[in-house]
């Protein structure tokens, strides 16, 4: 089936045919071929891509999107009696702090601008001022800008404090390289929808395998409690507790296959490393300007100022999705900006293809 546009988005993006394709056939909940053939395997699959033990670690798929898997995670993870500090510089981050409020959670929030990465002196800082700290928990990529924070310095912090580390990895599992035993990452979130090129309906949590089990009976939850999910999938060799989104899950299933024929994780990052570089090169020489400076931006989403107090968003975003390309509006506060992402079943080519495009709309 041909596309009707390409997503620059980060997520729902665009995927293969045979990804498309795959979502053809029906499955049943309960059968042997789809919880031993499809979700187990894939289980098995999410581990091994990320270079993971399955004597130490594990994972769990959840229905729902990715914030359903972050809330569920925090909803489990952290005890009425623990505190967490969350280290947020835009939307995502700070709807940790919005999971945390309905939750009734203990929570210090570290709230820094939009365009400043979080780093290890800022984790430093905060443990100073909290230091009865028991979890802590960031976004990766933040979407919000494109901004790429980091993991690794926050790691170096809080490694041997016995703080338990949950990571937001929505956007950047699977297309940037993590390294998550040795970052001591406890609990890492991602989705379906992102860059394992799936279609959105469920999430998952790749999990140390003791932290799963020390959240028996925490959650706040029936539906979002993690270790039931979690026990049914394994006393059960793939069944969901309540009815999965079977076709998504079938999807994924072929996407994995195909993340792993692009040469894994390392391969898909390098693609989506040379689509920002031709895009923010290609830009630049079209007079638009990036909102952060390189050395702050990651390779999934990139965001532009306006070139003009004049430019019309919508008139632009029309034009361009006529020729077949669907961008991104922008989050933040207090700039004018739109956003491009880099994701997704596409190719320098078509990053090409755009610049080509928007230098028509531009005249």
């Amino acid at each position: 089936m041909e596309r009707n546009y390409l997503l620059l988005t980060p997520g729902p993006l665009s995927t293969s045919e045979t990804v498309r394709q795959a979502m053809l056939q029906d499955w049943c909940t309960w059968d042997k071929d789809y919880n031993e053939g499809i979700v187990t395997p894939l289980r098995h699959d999410l581990l091994a891509i990320a270079g993971l033990d399955e004597s130490e670690y594990t994972t769990v798929l959840l229905q729902g999107s990715g914030t359903y898997c972050v809330e569920a995670t925090i909803g489990a993870a952290v005890r009425p009696e623990d505190k967490l500090l969350i280290l947020a510089n835009g939307a995502y981050g700070k709807r940790m702090a919005q999971i945390a409020d309905y939750y009734h959670i203990n929570y210090v929030m570290v709230s820094l601008s939009e365009t400043e990465l979080v780093t290890g002196e800022v984790a430093r800082r905060a443990l100073e001022e909290n230091p009865d700290v028991t979890h802590l928990s960031m976004v990766h990529s933040e979407t919000t800008t494109g901004l790429l924070n980091r993991i690794e310095e926050v790691a170096d912090v809080i490694r041997g404090k016995g703080i338990t580390f949950i990571v937001d990895a929505m956007s950047s599992f699977a297309g940037v390289p993590i390294d998550i035993k040795g970052l001591g990452i406890d609990f890492l979130v991602s989705s379906a929808n992102k860059c394992i090129q799936g279609v959105p309906g469920f999430g998952f949590i790749i999990a140390k395998k003791d932290k799963m089990l020390a959240t028996k009976g925490n959650a706040r939850s029936l539906s979002l409690d993690i270790y039931a999910q979690w026990e049914t999938m394994e006393k059960g060799h793939g069944k969901w507790r309540f009815t999965s989104p079977t076709h998504v899950v079938r999807a994924f299933f072929q996407a994995m296959q195909e993340l792993k024929a692009e040469g894994g994780i390392e391969a898909r990052h390098r693609r989506y490393v040379e689509n920002h570089r031709v895009l923010v090169d290609g830009m630049r020489e079209l007079g638009f300007q990036t909102l952060l400076s390189d050395d702050k931006q990651g390779c999934i989403i990139t965001s532009f100022y306006y070139p003009e107090a004049t430019f019309d968003f919508a008139d632009f975003y029309n034009k361009l999705k006529a020729k077949g390309f669907v961008i991104y509006p922008g989050k933040i506060s207090d700039a004018d900006t739109f956003r491009i992402g880099n994701i997704g079943d596409i190719f320098p080519d078509d990053i090409r293809a755009l610049l080509k495009a928007i230098r028509e709309v531009r005249g």
